[in-house]
């Protein structure tokens, strides 16, 4: 597989996800997916990505960097959104955020088979003390 491939494959991916086409994301994630160290199976995957559209529903993502070298993926993720409630333990209540995902995937089979994601909670913890000092 080459790296303009396995390029087409993430975006593929990705667009899978922005259009919540659950019955399609076996073809892009393996039946044995590992996130963070942990296997949790393309259902549990799948589950953790109906959770966060539950708790994001204008969740939207991003590719703002792209990298590719086969097996591996490498992406920088955008995301502006509103959380509903409590997002990565903060109480952001339905406010505008901004923020990125750093996110690396190995490809086995054609199909992402581990995540090792981080998210920039920094930068979301900035925005609501910066808002909360204005009021």
């Amino acid at each position: 597989m080459t790296p303009a491939d396995l390029a087409s494959i993430y975006r593929r991916y990705i667009a899978c996800l922005n259009t919540r086409d659950w019955s399609n994301l076996g073809r892009f994630v393996h039946d044995e997916v590992s996130h963070n160290g942990k296997r949790i199976g393309l259902a549990g995957y799948r589950q953790m990505l109906e959770n966060d559209y539950a708790t994001i529903p204008d969740l939207r993502f991003n590719i703002e960097l792209l990298v590719a070298e086969p097996p591996y993926v490498a992406s920088r993720l955008q995301f502006d959104c509103s959380p509903k409630a409590r997002f990565l333990e903060l109480d952001v209540d339905g406010r505008k955020v901004s923020f990125a995902e750093n996110v690396f995937y190995a490809f086995k089979e054609g199909q992402i088979f581990e995540v090792h994601s981080v998210i920039d909670k920094a930068a979301i913890e900035a925005q609501l003390s910066t808002r909360s000092e204005g009021t």
